[in-house]
């Protein structure tokens, strides 16, 4: 059994499940509402599987104008609404409640318009994130973000979590490289928010919406930057005996102007069940490995390499390789970014999201060691080194009496101990219902108040991706004051109306 606490469901709301389930249908089609118990349970869980909850009913809207309708429905009728891309949320972000409805946009997928000359496309929030590349790679264009979920995560995920991955470091994340967003507020008005253009006038509200994980409404298309693809590309991989000097190396290379495309970590755990399952080549008998990647022209590719390979050297590494070819280079990071599957393939696994900065890299890195021992527990890290978004995974067995609340608890420490020097809870992943009760960790009761009040300007009654995020006792008294504001204005407006 997991310990984080869910809300209880509306049973009246469960009770009237078949008459809202027709009126779905009436606004999506028979074809966009599944409402049998086999086609409910596929939505049951994201990719956070230790908590399971079967929703009330899912739609598959194929046009922001039906997604529109389904939320104004859900507010007339007081029913929480989830939304959903793929399902792929490491935090429980898409986790749907017992009386919710989600609302999917996988089905939303189209390319609406490209353009390359301002360098930009206009998609539909459903498409997966590699999707995109591909509709501009001809013109040799590229989508930078790319989380190693890519193949299958959606935009709209991203855009909820503000995901990144190994080429952050250079490009950004989601934030970024969106432009603007078309979204569907709880009341089922449709905004546009932001453009097609780099700092588009009024307030930043486009911000406000990447990363908010589904708190202020639905983002149904979205405007992102398309890049012109560098002229090439090389990975190079450096081994250490040790994880302090391989953070010493990072340090090293941030600091002296060189900004590589990545620079990704992997600990001695992670290497040797890595390159079991892709046979990339990595060195096994070192204790950690950095995996660093350039790009440029074929003379700036060696020129950089050369020059980081300077700053390894300095340091005495135990093995140093440089891509000699393509299929090397695709198995380099094919070994990367299939990390969290073959660490799969050995055990169940806690995958942790906080940022530090890499001053304290060494330190965290001994900590968390500690801490996993200190549980039983062991523990693989594999994380973005460049920008210090540390990705451990804590391994258990989920079948075994006691070991999630285990691997639970030596993750809040993990990142309690990431907040502790400086960093934050997550990187990319989101908060979700994962690390929704460790808020008030990273966030004063004053900061909190303050994100709760923006919340509720955008979704008073709390219908939208209720349970995630925020501490549930935080949510009821906001809830409870946002309840006694819209009386009061009620009440207010009915005195002027006398």
């Amino acid at each position: 059994m997991s310990s984080i606490v869910l809300p209880n469901p509306d049973l009246e709301t469960v009770a009237r499940r078949d008459q809202i389930v027709r009126d779905l249908i009436a606004i999506c089609g028979a074809d966009g509402v599944i409402s049998d118990e086999d086609g409910r349970r596929a939505f049951e869980t994201d990719a956070l599987t230790a908590y399971r909850r079967m929703p009330l009913a899912v739609v598959l809207p194929t046009s922001t104008e039906a997604v529109a309708g389904v939320l104004k429905y859900a507010k007339e009728n007081g029913i929480p609404i989830v939304p959903r891309g793929a399902g792929t949320s490491l935090c429980g972000g898409a986790l749907p409640l017992e009386d919710a409805i989600v609302v999917g946009v996988s089905r939303m997928n189209r390319v609406l318009e490209i353009d390359f000359d301002n360098r930009f496309a206009r998609v539909e929030a459903g498409i997966t994130n590699l999707a995109i590349s591909g509709a501009v790679e001809p013109e040799g264009f590229f989508y930078a973000p790319d989380p190693s979920s890519q193949l299958a995560c959606t935009l709209a995920g991203n855009l909820a979590m503000n995901s990144g991955g190994a080429h952050c470091l250079k490009y950004g994340v989601t934030t970024n490289n969106v432009l603007g967003v078309k979204l569907v507020t709880i009341d089922g008005e449709i905004i546009e928010i932001g453009g097609t253009h780099l700092d588009a006038e009024g307030y930043d509200l486009l911000a406000l919406i990447v990363g908010s994980e589904g708190q202020f409404g639905i983002v149904t298309e979205a405007t992102v930057r398309i890049l012109r693809a560098a002229e090439g590309a090389r990975p190079m991989m450096i081994g250490f005996e040790s994880s302090a000097k391989a953070g010493i190396c990072v340090a090293r290379i941030i600091a002296s102007g060189i900004i590589p495309v990545a620079i990704e970590f992997m600990d001695k755990p992670a290497i040797e069940v890595c390159e079991a399952f892709a046979k990339a080549g990595y060195p096994t008998n070192v204790e950690a490995l950095l995996i660093i990647e350039v790009e440029g022209s074929e003379q700036e590719i060696a020129d950089r390499l050369a020059y980081i390979a300077s700053i390894a050297h300095e340091l005495n590494p135990m093995a140093l390789v440089v891509s000699g070819s393509e299929e090397q280079s695709a198995k380099i990071w094919k070994g990367r970014k299939s990390a969290f599957g073959a660490i799969g393939r050995i055990a169940d696994y806690y995958c942790m999201d906080g940022t530090i900065p890499l001053a304290h890299l060494p330190h965290v890195l001994e900590q968390i060691a500690e801490i996993c021992s200190r549980y039983g527990l062991r523990v693989a890290n594999i994380f973005h080194a460049g920008d210090g978004n540390l990705h451990p995974l804590v391994m258990y067995d989920a079948n075994a009496p006691g070991e999630t609340e285990k691997a639970e608890a030596a993750g809040a420490e993990i990142l309690k101990l990431c907040v502790s020097v400086g960093g934050c809870l997550s990187g990319e992943h989101g908060v979700g219902i994962e690390k929704r009760d460790l808020m008030s960790a990273q966030f004063s009761d004053d900061d909190l108040a303050v994100q709760l009040r923006i919340k509720s300007v955008f979704d008073p009654a709390w219908l939208l991706n209720r349970g995630k995020v925020f501490p549930l006792d935080a949510v009821e008294a906001a809830m409870a004051r946002s309840a006694a504001e819209a009386a009061a204005a009620a009440a207010r407006a009915d005195a002027e109306a006398a």
